[in-house]
């Protein structure tokens, strides 16, 4: 048996695990295949710690998002995720289904969002969260943040 390695750039940024067996994530993003999931040292250990105490309390996955292409390249359209410190993760939906929800949808669960964003504040350095609901404490409105929250942490 081969053990895959996770693919690594010039900055040393290991790319979050794809399918971890028994994970408490999922992941999805642009460009496919962890190509836009390059993460600093600080975010890795954010990400699977959340991971850990997310599922001590709730069965469902969470999507984890783009984070960094290689080497700190810009994303199209974007002036974000170039320091491997900032994350897109989508909102818990009712259903568990592994795809998008907005938060005025019928099948977003505010409830369990609200738990999810506290756990990356409790163990992660969060210097802020945008997301379009802002019925969730401590999250900040912004454009285009209504089917996802961005989580950015300082080192």
């Amino acid at each position: 048996m081969v053990l895959e390695v996770q693919r690594k750039d010039s900055r040393g940024y290991f790319v979050v695990p794809q399918a971890p067996e028994d994970a408490g994530y999922y992941v999805y993003g642009t460009p496919p295949g962890g190509g836009g999931q390059f993460a600093h040292s600080s975010m890795m250990s954010a990400l699977l710690r959340v991971e850990r105490e997310w599922q001590a309390i709730d069965h469902r996955k969470f999507g984890i998002g783009n984070i960094s292409l290689a080497d700190g390249l810009p994303y199209p359209k974007h002036s974000t995720h170039l320091s491997g410190l900032e994350v897109d993760i989508r909102p818990l939906r009712k259903d568990g289904a592994e795809v998008a929800v907005r938060w005025s949808q019928a099948g977003y669960d505010r409830e369990a969002t609200a738990k999810l964003i506290a756990l990356f504040r409790t163990f992660a350095p969060v210097v802020l969260v945008y997301f379009n609901d802002i019925n969730i404490p401590n999250v900040s409105p912004l454009a285009k943040h209504d089917d996802h929250f961005h989580v950015k942490l300082r080192t």
